[in-house]
């Protein structure tokens, strides 16, 4: 069954707003998209329990990196699943294209040689692998906005900065009450305030202020991880964009004038961009390499058909929830 199946557009304005604020209420969301907040309730909560959205928070735990692995034919699935298993894994897809699979993950600066020389060999399958370490953001997923709200929608349900360019986490002393009410977060975006405080050991006031400040800080973001059909755009491609030094803030501004775009970054490498654009059909992402105002200003493109994804926004994916089996591995 296509995973757009069984969602309407009303669906689709839900996840958008989902996807700006994970912890909004059904009250809220129902006020600024302007439908009864029973409707709203029941087809978020049916479209949570389906696992075709999962509301997630993302702890910034380290500085990022993008990892790109070829594999033995027949294992590359077994590659992606590996990838997305590491507990700081941010996204793990499969490729149609010069690589086989790509992860992000967040990873210390302390540990990227035990990484790279210890943990991305023992991968099943490995051929060849290439690290490129993340240099700064023109767009993360957690701040990517697909152009199904009105943009005055959008900024009624924003209630946080968006991450900004850096990759570097944000300088915090945390303590165990704060750590724990992360984790539980990351495990569910959506837990309430005395679930928080609960599991934290502290006061519901307390887990609600403890939330606010995590999120304002930066130090956990908290929205919906979705497949991009859900929203209509079924075809999705990663691309390693090569242009001059000078020209690649320009170029990454261009591309993120693009609803459409979902990530940019630049990257330490032969290319120096990044970049996951969706589009509803391959002609349309035809238009969009050959055609768009950037592509003027670029020396190459090397583009990935993404065909599938194991993990999203640090979430495991229906797809990956069906493969894996046992504990998670962990990078630290």
């Amino acid at each position: 069954m296509p995973a757009e199946a069984g969602v309407d557009a009303l669906d689709r304005r839900i996840i958008a707003a989902l996807q700006i604020d994970g912890r909004a209420s059904w009250r809220k969301i129902a006020s600024v998209l302007g439908e009864p907040e029973r409707t709203v309730a029941r087809r978020a909560l049916r479209l949570l329990e389906s696992g075709l959205v999962t509301v997630t928070g993302l702890i910034a735990r380290g500085d990022t990196v993008i990892l790109r692995l070829n594999c033995r034919p027949g294992a590359v699935r077994d590659a992606a699943v590996a990838a997305a298993r590491w507990r700081n894994t941010v996204f793990s897809y499969v490729l149609a294209g010069p690589a086989d699979c790509v992860a992000e993950l967040q990873c210390p600066p302390e540990q990227l040689a035990r990484f790279m020389l210890e943990e991305v060999p023992a991968v099943p399958g490995l051929v060849s692998q290439h690290v490129s370490p993340v240099l700064r953001y023109f767009r993360t997923v957690h701040e990517w906005h697909p152009g199904i709200l009105e943009p005055a929608e959008e900024a009624a349900l924003a209630r946080f900065p968006a991450p900004g360019a850096t990759v570097e986490p944000p300088e915090t002393d945390l303590g165990p009450e704060e750590w724990s009410i992360l984790n539980a977060l990351a495990e569910d975006g959506r837990r309430t305030h005395e679930e928080l405080a609960a599991i934290a050991g502290v006061s519901e006031a307390t887990a609600r202020r403890r939330v606010e400040s995590l999120s304002r800080s930066g130090q956990v973001s908290i929205r919906a991880a979705v497949e991009p059909a859900l929203l209509g755009l079924p075809v999705e491609a990663l691309l390693w964009i090569r242009t001059r030094p000078d020209e690649v803030e320009e170029v990454g501004r261009a591309l993120i004038r693009s609803p459409l775009v979902r990530y940019a970054a630049a990257v330490m490498g032969e290319y120096q961009l990044l970049v996951d654009v969706t589009q509803p059909s391959k002609d349309a992402l035809y238009e969009f390499l050959s055609t768009a105002p950037w592509v003027s200003k670029v020396e190459a493109v090397q583009s990935h058909l993404v065909v599938e994804a194991l993990k999203r926004s640090a979430a495991p994916t229906p797809l990956l929830r069906a493969v894996q089996d046992g504990p998670a591995a962990t990078v630290d």
